[in-house]
């Protein structure tokens, strides 16, 4: 695992960490990750967060990591297969927008969003809805837009 800086997008800059495993590198960017669990519940041996790396791509094989790699809706994790590939993953297409209940956007695509300190090329990402994020123009769940709506709450509280 190896830590490098990504592109800056509010005040500090964001680390992106690198796994490598066996014909496959799986990156991490701790500041986009919402925890949505679908890398944990999809392959718990590559994925454990109570271990450290917490990330063994060689766990498994490489074309099972990235599909559940592609499942993480912030974009916070990525892949790629060869050193240097700029976007490794296919971007889906058409590209699609999604509002959830609480107000984010969720976008899939092949994007490039553009934030305060220039433009980055994306497949996948949750964008902010109230503009209140810390790490605008991606969701932090630092604002309202991040509550859970009454149509999310399961109706046995």
């Amino acid at each position: 695992m190896t830590d490098r800086t990504g592109e800056r997008t509010g005040d500090e800059k964001p680390k992106l960490k690198e796994y490598e495993g066996e014909g496959i590198t799986v990156t991490f960017e701790p500041r986009r990750c919402l925890h949505a669990a679908e890398c944990v519940h999809g392959l718990p041996e590559v994925f454990d967060p109570s271990r450290r790396p917490w990330v063994l791509p060689g766990a498994a094989e490489p074309a099972r990591v990235s599909e559940v790699v592609r499942r993480c809706p912030s974009g916070a994790l990525q892949y790629h297969h060869r050193p240097g590939d700029a976007v490794a993953e296919p971007p889906d297409s058409p590209t699609t927008i999604r509002r959830t209940p609480a107000g984010q956007l969720v976008v899939r695509g092949d994007l490039v969003v553009t934030g305060a300190h220039g433009d980055r090329h994306e497949t996948r990402v949750v964008l902010c809805g109230c503009g209140a994020s810390g790490n605008r123009p991606y969701c932090d769940r630092s604002g309202p837009c991040a509550e859970p709506d009454d149509d999310d709450v399961p109706e046995e509280r």
